[in-house]
């Protein structure tokens, strides 16, 4: 099998199908119950609800109206619940267990926020309402942007964003009209090697060029070759910190000064703000733009599309560039500013963002995470995420490779595959066998910088004991991949609603639509 330069399989094995197990007439074990899809159960003549038709209407459809029926699959009420419970039970969630992904931040979410979240006049609320009618909405929206704003040593909070890169997306749209308006053409922005995806994306989306920054070999940004890239040409640097390595950058101070001096401004990506929250403030440091995730370090785990939330806070260098729309407090009520008739004097936005301002339930929540654990409570949070990384570390650096062992971990920890070197063993295999001992696979290959990476983030949730199983369970895989365990590994998930896919297949011919079998004869 050949590899590709990140140490993926690039020609898949053949595996095949789970066979029923012997003795079921069913083929179910127990409560895990073997069902088809739901176009293969479903019956197009059945219904949960019976609507009479409507009399006297005309279809407006024309020659666009449908020849054949939907052909949508119909259940019964107890049937469709039955179905999503089951599919509900296939899916690992931070309430299932551990949950070690690595930059995601995936903690546990507190009942309390999804009880305050769905409190009459938060969860209910319509973003066509007047104004008038959700003063206590937006009270809570200025008073979360206040605590953002206290958190990280910044000047203004833009909290329409809906997600991580469009907080990324918002921040260098500011960055880019500060420069237009002090009259600067500076299309570069400086991008290290080892950031997120979404920063040279986001750059690259709104019209400047991206210019790469080499990662030292101890995982960390070089003051040095930070200036070495800057030229008159340099508008912005985007860098995340603590890093992608699960390192705080040593000299973040210093790249913030280099780009400042150079008229430039500092981006920071705040995907790992979750290591830092109450123990540093990035504005300290230099930093003039970042976006929050608010569904990482303020809760509410995040997954298939969302929810999500991106808030991005900006220094007193971009303040007056937030985009609309935005909240004010004026004489101890807040006014939600919408277009240029409210701008006051200094606030010169760049534009409107987005339609609404933003994600209720998501401000709900981590306002609610806020209040409970106060200010003392936000900082132990992020102790405790940094001790559990690095308890982590110390449990398996003895048979696990750290990436960077020069510097200790923020609240991830990373480790290469070169102690698999020689087992026959991939990365790949190892995540698979996590999977039939109960565990989410941590982060896989990535970030790119390190070969066959393994980014474990396992966050402040966790207790002892968690963290000890989790440890103890990669131990003995470890173990067994140097015993000559293969097949192990290579047949692994053996005890998983399915066996290993055809993963390289499904991301380059994915079918996307179900057709029903042709029946021969």
């Amino acid at each position: 099998m050949a590899l590709n330069d990140k140490g993926r399989p690039t020609r898949p094995e053949e595996v095949t199908e789970t066979a029923a197990p012997a003795g079921t007439f069913t083929g179910n074990r127990a409560l895990d119950v073997e069902e088809g899809l739901i176009f293969e159960i479903g019956r197009p003549n059945v219904t949960g609800v019976d609507l009479p038709a409507p009399k006297g209407a005309k279809s407006r459809l024309g020659s666009h109206a449908r020849k054949a029926p939907l052909d949508l699959p119909g259940l019964a009420e107890p049937e469709a619940a039955r179905h999503y419970v089951r599919l509900s039970r296939r899916n690992y969630s931070i309430d299932a267990g551990l949950y070690p992904l690595g930059s995601c931040t995936m903690k546990h979410n507190p009942r309390l926020n999804e009880k305050m979240a769905r409190l009459p006049g938060f969860a209910d609320v319509h973003p066509l309402q007047p104004v008038s009618t959700v003063e206590g909405a937006l009270e809570l929206v200025a008073e979360l942007g206040r605590w953002l704003v206290e958190l990280t040593g910044m000047k203004a909070v833009a909290m329409s964003p809906k997600a991580g890169a469009h907080g990324e997306l918002a921040g260098m749209m500011a960055i880019k009209a500060a420069l237009r308006a002090r009259g600067l053409d500076k299309p570069v922005v400086l991008v290290p090697e080892s950031a997120h995806g979404t920063n040279p994306a986001t750059a690259a989306l709104i019209g400047f060029e991206v210019k790469a920054v080499p990662a030292r070999a101890d995982g960390t940004v070089a003051v040095a070759d930070v200036k070495a890239a800057i030229d008159d040409r340099v508008g912005a640097i985007m860098l995340t910190n603590p890093n992608t390595c699960g390192i705080f950058e040593p000299e973040v101070a210093e790249i913030a000064a280099a780009i400042h001096e150079a008229g430039g401004y500092f981006y920071c990506d705040g995907a790992n703000f979750n290591a830092i929250v109450g123990k540093v403030r990035p504005g300290d440091f230099g930093v003039d733009a970042m976006h929050i995730n608010l569904h990482k370090t303020f809760s509410t785990p995040h997954g298939g599309g969302g929810p999500g939330a991106g808030p991005v806070v900006l220094s007193e260098r971009l303040a007056a560039f937030a985009p609309y729309p935005f909240v004010r407090i004026e004489g101890g009520r807040p006014k939600l500013v919408e277009d240029p008739s409210s701008v006051a004097a200094g606030e010169t936005p760049y534009g409107r963002l987005t339609a609404f301002h933003g994600q209720m339930g998501m401000f709900t929540r981590a306002f609610a995470y806020m209040l409970s654990h106060g200010a003392d409570g936000l900082r132990q949070a992020s102790e405790d995420a940094v001790l559990s990384a690095n308890y982590l570390r110390a449990c398996l650096s003895d048979l696990m490779t750290v990436a960077f062992p020069d510097h200790p971990s923020m609240h991830e920890v990373l480790f290469d595959d070169r102690f698999l070197e020689g087992t026959g063993v991939t990365t790949l295999d190892f995540a698979k066998a996590m999977i039939d001992e109960g565990y989410h696979p941590m982060t896989m290959y990535f970030p790119l910088v390190v070969h066959g990476a393994m980014l474990i983030e396992p966050t402040e949730s966790e207790s002892k004991a968690s963290l000890d199983l989790f440890a103890a369970t990669l131990r003995d895989l470890v173990m067994a991949a140097k015993r000559g365990e293969t097949a192990r590994f290579s047949q692994a998930p053996r005890f998983a609603p399915r066996r290993r896919l055809d993963e390289t297949r499904a991301a380059r011919a994915p079918k996307l639509k179900w057709d029903k079998p042709v029946v021969a004869g």
